[in-house]
């Protein structure tokens, strides 16, 4: 596997997509492995495959941690891993999701609105004193926003964590060329 590193929040990554058996343990297994190695999960994803006995790991793997050869090594030896991909990040599609709630006193809530507009995020609940909005984006996108409502007073934030494919083969212009 040829290591190719990106950066995720500040830390230079891998990410790795690992198909797995769909079996109770499998995740904690691969956790394990992670863990007792001391290598450093950045972010962690799970879904389902469109075959219902598998599982798609997406992991993002901070390069300083651990070499990526050791790294895919020691995941292969484990029995419930089908397949192990290394994401180029340029040929492939990154995204994640965040949800957050933001003080929005009545007199700066229109402030934050301009945000959620200029971002195409979106309004999800409003309360009196508070407002709560998402975006899915690029993880730059994201640290942007979130960057952006840091002032106005985040009282909650959530992020998936990254989830990455593969681009396509051929684009469609491509094969109607």
């Amino acid at each position: 596997m040829n290591s190719q590193s990106s950066r995720y929040r500040g830390a230079e990554t891998t990410t790795l997509v690992v198909h797995v058996e769909n079996k109770a343990g499998v995740l904690a297994r691969v956790a394990g492995l992670f863990a007792r190695r001391g290598f450093n999960i950045e972010s962690l994803t799970v879904a389902p495959t469109d075959d219902e006995r598998f599982s798609r790991l997406t992991i993002v793997v901070g390069v300083s941690s651990a070499p990526m050869e050791q790294v895919v090594k020691q995941l292969d030896k484990l029995v419930n891993v089908v397949e192990i991909q290394e994401l180029n990040p340029i040929a492939s599609i990154e995204r994640e999701l965040m949800m957050a709630t933001v003080r929005a006193e009545p007199e700066i809530r229109g402030q934050i609105l301009d945000l959620v507009r200029i971002f195409q995020a979106t309004v999800l609940n409003v309360g009196h004193d508070e407002i709560m909005v998402s975006l899915t984006g690029s993880l730059s996108r994201i640290d942007d926003f979130e960057d952006l409502l840091r002032p106005y007073g985040i009282v909650d934030v959530q992020r998936t964590g990254k989830v990455a494919l593969p681009k396509l083969t051929k684009n469609v212009s491509e094969q109607l060329a």
